[in-house]
């Protein structure tokens, strides 16, 4: 038996979202239904409003509301550390350790031959142009993720920094390898900062 066509939309629009398959999909569909409708029109509109009125900061890379962003634009912030993740999601992650308090380059992804994504696919240029341009900054510190991936992007930035005489460093491994920044707890992104080491 085949859904009505809305129901089947519906469905077909929450499987584009990752890691929901057909059977997740369809559970959210029918909750979905099951809503008041208030509720489904609040929903609505916040998804029209993120994709609307956010944007990435032209300075980091950060998805923001307003250019440059609140941490691009807080001058109380060291200037002289500038954290390299990889995602949006990575600088909430961090920010919610309360023990950083210098700035951030988001990639937007990582080097992956085997996807096509080399240098000019994510946001390299822009950190090298920022590192021309503020001489405040002493050192890098790379925080991609334990992937193979993510050590060959810091592997390649670092070559990429190095002889302009700034510090590189990667963060420590009280990250587990083959885990993302996103999932850790507040400790183990203190400890990691705490303990990150020159490459």
């Amino acid at each position: 038996m085949q859904y009505p066509e809305p129901i089947a939309k519906l469905i077909d629009s929450y499987m584009k979202l990752p890691g929901i398959g057909e059977k997740s999909a369809t559970r959210l569909a029918f909750f979905t239904i099951d809503m008041e409708e208030e509720d489904v029109k609040n929903f609505s509109q916040s998804l029209l409003a993120a994709k609307r009125d956010l944007r990435y900061c032209s300075v980091c890379g950060n998805i923001t509301e307003n250019d440059p962003c609140i941490i691009c634009a807080d001058k109380g912030r060291d200037q002289s550390k500038i954290i390299v993740v990889e995602q949006p999601k990575d600088v909430m992650s961090l920010e919610r350790m309360r023990e950083y308090h210098g700035l951030y380059h988001v990639l937007h992804g990582v080097l992956s031959p085997m996807e096509g994504k080399g240098p000019e696919d994510i946001n390299i240029a822009s950190l090298l142009r920022r590192l021309q341009h503020n001489s405040a900054v002493s050192e890098v510190i790379i925080a991609t993720n334990a992937t193979p991936e993510g050590e060959a992007t810091a592997m390649y930035i670092s070559r990429l920094i190095r002889p302009a005489d700034i510090k590189v460093t990667r963060l420590a491994h009280g990250l587990a390898v083959g885990s993302d920044i996103e999932y850790a707890d507040e400790m183990t992104l203190f400890k990691a900062i705490e303990g990150r080491q020159e490459i």
